[in-house]
C-alpha cells in the first residue's frame, strides 16, 4: 500500500524514482504516518475546534474620503502611458 502512495506522490510531483528511492521514500512516508497516528491518541474532548492557534480578528478602519495622488505624480514612473492611462502590453 505504501508503494502505491509513493508512486502516486511521485506521479503528482512529476518525479521519476528508482526502485531504491521508492523503498527509501516508502519508509519515510510510513514513519510520518505512524507519527501522525500518535495524534489520534490525544484526548481532545474539551478542546474546541479552531481554524487558527491564535484568535484572529480583522482590524477595520472607517472609510474616509481623502485627497488623492495628483495625476502627474501617479504617472511619473510609468514606463509608457497613453494620455492619463498606463499603457501595458496586451496579454490576450
Amino acid at each position: 500500500m505504501i508503494t502505491i502512495d509513493v508512486d502516486h506522490v511521485a506521479l503528482l510531483s512529476r518525479l521519476e524514482l528508482t526502485a531504491e528511492e521508492k523503498k527509501i521514500y516508502a519508509g519515510q512516508i510510513r514513519a510520518i504516518l505512524e507519527y501522525a497516528g500518535l495524534l489520534e491518541e490525544l484526548d481532545t474532548e474539551n478542546v474546541p475546534p479552531t481554524a487558527h492557534v491564535l484568535p484572529l480578528r480583522n482590524v477595520f478602519r472607517e472609510d474616509r474620503v481623502e485627497d488623492h495622488l495628483p495625476l502627474e505624480k501617479a504617472m511619473q514612473n510609468a514606463p509608457d502611458r497613453d494620455g492619463n492611462y498606463f499603457k501595458v502590453p496586451r496579454l490576450v
